[in-house]
């Protein structure tokens, strides 16, 4: 393998040129060799050194090429993370990682049968506010915590004609901003023993789910994650409560504004998160005490940086395969749980 992993990118939409392109060429020790794309004349215009290619093949028969991104409508994860396995590559697939545990079990079966190294995108394991969490809990400022809200809301009135708010097979909410907020919740506080979800659709004229409210279930403990397509005024990112107060937390993390606006990984000011987090506590007179708390700086470039050491041999990937089929399988919990109307129990 050359010292500069050469990583191909299958799809340019929103994923593929806000997220991944920007990141693959801003990580060291990787290069975006080729893309993907129906959109050549676009790319050739912004690329003087990629490769555009119209089919995906093209793309795996290349032997420069060390590892496939996928970043194209969920349906097709697992069918062409399983084409890029079977031609050698190394796979970062974009969340979610398939549509079924059943799916993304394959594709974990045929990385290890090939030896290579599989991975999906959990980027938000590197958000600033949630780093910055990450950090109040593990100092334990908060004492026993007994409630983590996670809100991811928006205020999208109008459906928009795109694959993610259509009937096709892996659109919707659920799937688009479910996958992060579970793995956060995975990530703090580990596997819980049930889940109960609420998923519908609330938009006229929505063709898929744009609104979840969901309760992981801990022992003393409840985590929920919450998103909405009509929420003007939105509740604070995290709220977390504890026996020795709370943690308040107001907007969301800069790095996909970031990324829409043109701005380079690494840049100054990447990954600053301008509004701090309050530690809320009560003192034994009854007097509220209010203490900001500094931000953990953010940087998406971390997940790639992991991904390229996994696949040089050091370490494990940024998302093993064991996170990514347990992520998949509260996906699942959570859709059952859904349309049944009762808790589904996870022990």
């Amino acid at each position: 393998m050359s010292a500069i992993l050469q990583v191909g990118l299958i799809g340019y939409g929103l994923a593929g040129s806000v997220f991944h392109a920007p990141l693959i060429q801003h990580t060291p020790g990787l290069a975006l060799h080729a893309i993907v794309s129906s959109q050549r004349d676009r790319l050739l215009r912004t690329f003087t050194d990629v490769h555009v290619h119209a089919q995906v093949d093209d793309l795996l028969a290349d032997p420069a090429i060390d590892a496939v991104v996928i970043a194209t409508p969920n349906e097709q994860h697992a069918p062409l993370a399983l084409a890029a396995l079977q031609a050698g590559k190394h796979v970062l697939v974009d969340k979610p990682f398939a549509l079924s545990t059943a799916e993304a079990r394959s594709v974990v079966d045929a990385a290890r049968s090939a030896e290579r190294v599989v991975s999906v995108f959990q980027n938000r394991r590197f958000d600033a506010d949630y780093l910055s969490l990450r950090g109040v809990l593990e100092s334990g400022a908060l004492g026993r915590i007994a409630e983590c809200h996670s809100h991811f809301d928006r205020f999208r009135p109008q459906v928009r004609d795109r694959w993610r708010e259509s009937d096709a097979p892996g659109s919707g909410l659920w799937m688009d901003l479910g996958p992060h907020l579970l793995d956060q919740m995975l990530q703090l506080f580990g596997w819980p023993e049930a889940i109960s979800a609420d998923i519908d659709a609330q938009r006229e004229g929505a063709r898929s789910d744009d609104y979840f409210h969901a309760v992981l279930h801990y022992p003393g403990l409840r985590a929920i994650v919450h998103a909405g397509s009509l929420v003007a005024a939105s509740a604070p990112r995290f709220a977390v409560h504890g026996s020795h107060g709370s943690y308040l937390k107001d907007g969301r993390d800069m790095q996909e504004d970031q990324l829409r606006q043109g701005i380079a990984p690494g840049a100054p000011g990447w990954g600053l998160d301008p509004v701090h987090g309050q530690h809320v506590q009560v003192d034994d007179d009854g007097n509220v005490q209010r203490r900001s708390v500094d931000n953990a700086l953010g940087d998406y470039r971390r997940f790639y940086t992991a991904f390229r050491d996994a696949m040089l041999g050091d370490g494990e990937p940024p998302v093993t395969a064991e996170q990514a089929l347990q992520l998949m399988r509260l996906l699942e919990a959570g859709r059952e749980s859904a349309d049944t109307g009762r808790r589904v129990d996870l022990r």
